[in-house]
């Protein structure tokens, strides 16, 4: 089958499947397992003759052959006995479920994944096919998918300016479906001087994740294997553990994150009257510099004990991490004494599935203990102030943010000139504000911008009025959304 129609059936099957209640996140659950089926029977033949751990009762020749009833619980059966098995297959399969009811359209969905040779498959094919759907996965409002999907364009960046090195490190403390990772690799083998030792350091070696949700992580692992990183017979380098609850001892040369949106950890239990309740969840952790229930700050502090001594970072956090008084205060203090907080870039409103979130990206660099705080000054890129980007008729893409790449000189950081003046040039986004201007501030907030918003003293300059009712429904679905965890922590439905 030709590349073109490869995607056109998957596509296709997968509007089919829209009309009897089975959305893009359950058809995405669907087409992991079979696929995962599918590249394990092909990894068994010769020439590469491994032994992936499918019993050959519930294997793809097996599965293939049947059609009706007989297929769907044959399905069934095989789901759940996979789901026991260690390694990548028993995380690809935990909590599997059938989605698809008719019988016929699943012989369909198999017939099409068998037309398909997916371990000959050009990576950057497949792995198009895959992400498309984690995408319009992740566009579903309803799904609340949109939480695990970093916009692709953010993170492209982000690699830019970090310019992991080949035979490094890279961790994701909340990886989703493995978006940092997938740009990571894209970037190293883009590098003309990879050599052998390096491709090989780059698909086994390389990457290191954490991901509590089940669904989520088999369609990041399966997202990694489309895109040839790991093995689909080796260890999983996705863990599903809470990367929060303690630490594991390992160091990493980069973290590169977007911890999930949601201001505080909790967990669910059931009361003495037999009636669930929830309840902040405080993790007591002494390589932490505070404790809170607040998980955006837990995660920060997780992610600078996850650095080597000359570890570097590049993290995606709201804005309540920059001005939040207490433990934020404590963090913030602690992170420019014990790392060089080096750059902010102010990210605009409209640019995450989940509505109204408005967060920046922390780059810092870790340093061994010193008399003296690391950081001297903090560089700020403002792409938030007079800036519009709606998810459908307005996304933000890479090279929008080709000035701050430009300002942030990922070269060498070191050469970095600023262009701002209050009289001369006010209007530039890239300022730089020192250790001591920070510490000057209420709280040692480093919620700073400086430039005028337009919007509010100039009607001329008005975005597009349809930017603006897309960015109004949004913040009433951010606020609904607020009112809505509220009353959930006042124990109300």
């Amino acid at each position: 089958m030709s590349t073109d129609s490869i995607i056109s059936k998957v596509w296709g099957f997968c509007t089919t499947l829209r009309d009897d209640g089975v959305g893009y996140g359950d058809y995405l659950e669907q087409l992991t397992y079979l696929i995962f089926l599918k590249m394990a029977d092909e990894y068994s033949r010769p020439p590469h003759n491994r032994t992936i751990g499918v019993p050959a009762e519930y294997s793809w020749p097996t599965l293939k052959k049947l059609k009706g009833a007989e297929l769907e619980v044959h399905y069934v059966t095989t789901l759940r006995v996979l789901a026991n098995h260690s390694n990548i297959l028993g995380q690809v399969f935990t909590k599997s479920q059938n989605k698809i009811q008719d019988p016929a359209k699943l012989a369909r969905v198999v017939e099409m994944v068998d037309q398909t040779e997916w371990v000959t498959m050009g990576a950057d094919v497949k792995g198009d096919i895959y992400e498309g759907l984690l995408e319009k996965n992740a566009e579903d409002t309803k799904s609340g998918a949109g939480q695990y999907f970093t916009p692709r364009s953010l993170i492209q960046v982000m690699v830019e300016c970090l310019r992991p090195l080949p035979e490094k490190t890279i961790a994701d403390p909340a990886c989703g479906t493995g978006g940092f990772f997938l740009a990571a690799y894209d970037y190293l083998t883009r590098l003309p001087t990879l050599n052998k030792a390096q491709k090989t350091f780059l698909k086994k070696e390389t990457f290191y994740g954490h991901e509590i949700v089940a669904n989520t992580r088999r369609l990041c692992l399966m997202n990694l294997l489309l895109h040839n990183i790991g093995e689909i017979d080796g260890e999983s380098c996705v863990s599903s553990t809470d990367a929060l609850v303690a630490d594991n001892g390992k160091r990493y040369d980069y973290v590169l994150a977007n911890p999930p949106f949601g201001k505080k950890s909790s967990m669910t239990f059931t009361n003495d009257e037999g009636e669930e309740e929830k309840d902040d969840l405080v993790y007591n952790r002494q390589d932490f510099w505070a404790t809170s229930s607040n998980k955006q700050l837990n995660f920060l502090q997780h992610i600078r004990t996850m650095l080597k001594t000359t570890g570097q970072a590049a993290v995606v956090l709201p804005d309540n991490v920059l001005f939040e008084g207490g433990v934020g205060e404590t963090v913030r203090k602690k992170l420019l004494e014990n790392t060089d907080l080096h750059t902010i870039l102010r990210l605009p409103t409209g640019i995450f599935y989940a509505n109204g979130v408005k967060a920046n990206v922390l780059f810092f660099d870790n340093k061994p203990a010193a008399k003296t705080a690391w950081t001297k000054e903090v560089w700020y890129y403002d792409y938030r102030t007079n800036i519009h980007h709606t998810l459908k008729r307005k996304p933000m893409r890479a090279e929008d943010l080709a000035d701050f790449i430009t300002c942030y000189h990922p070269a060498d950081r070191h050469q970095r000139q600023e262009t701002w003046h209050p009289e001369t040039n006010p209007e530039c986004r890239w300022r730089k504000f020192t250790h001591a201007e920070i510490l000057a501030r209420d709280k040692t907030s480093l919620d700073t911008f400086w430039l005028k918003d337009k919007s509010l003293a100039d009607l001329d300059n008005l975005p597009d009025p349809k930017d603006l009712g897309e960015e109004i429904v949004e913040n009433i679905e951010a606020g609904l959304a607020n009112f809505r965890n509220v009353l959930a922590a006042l124990g109300c439905n």
